[in-house]
């Protein structure tokens, strides 16, 4: 896997880059075949809160690994990351598995037996959080042509942190949210 890391307020230092890559390249235990995508690490530093945070994005065909973590120490934050994109890996390989357990000739691109990690979450806690993933409410409702700027004022009246709109500019659907930093983000259509 080809990483990208690049660092926002901080200067990223080779000890970084080898750790960010020790670390992430434990992923490649869960997939048949190495990772050939592109993933994306950001390295931040909020230096009015002194948290570091940790951004990681590997999209893959037919999925997209997306983790968060901060924290006050980046080693620590990275560690998390690493974790949560374990499990995500896991949660879709659990599920990837319960859909197809009667197909005995599908191949996923994810490996059978991994070896148990420092806290190995059981098959049935998974299969108790795909439980939870049920839809229990549907909503339907007129997507009014508006600029990013309307979309935003219409999110805070609102008062969610997302809206979805029709945006006047290119005519597609897209979605305005409100960022754990206080500022916005926009998500349009390839």
């Amino acid at each position: 896997m080809n990483l990208s890391i690049r660092g926002q307020q901080i200067e990223v230092t080779d000890a970084l880059k080898e750790y960010v890559d020790k670390k992430l390249s434990k992923l490649e235990k869960y997939f048949d075949e190495p990772l050939t995508s592109d993933g994306n690490v950001t390295l931040s530093v909020n230096v009015n809160r002194g948290f570091h945070t940790v951004e990681v994005t590997i999209p893959m065909k037919g999925l997209v690994l997306r983790a968060e973590d901060e924290s006050t120490d980046m080693y620590a934050s990275i560690d998390a990351v690493v974790e949560k994109l374990e499990r995500q890996i896991r949660k879709h390989k659990t599920k990837i598995n319960r859909k197809f357990r009667q197909e005995d000739n599908l191949k996923t691109f994810f490996v059978e037996n991994v070896p148990a990690s420092p806290s190995p979450v059981t098959d049935e806690e998974l299969d108790s959080e795909y439980d939870d993933l049920e839809v229990v409410r549907t909503k339907k409702f007129f997507l009014k042509p508006m600029d990013v700027e309307e979309a935003i004022l219409q999110m805070n009246m609102v008062g969610h942190n997302f809206f979805v709109f029709s945006n006047i500019e290119n005519n597609e659907v897209s979605v305005v949210y409100k960022r754990n930093d206080g500022k916005y983000g926009l998500i349009e259509q390839e």
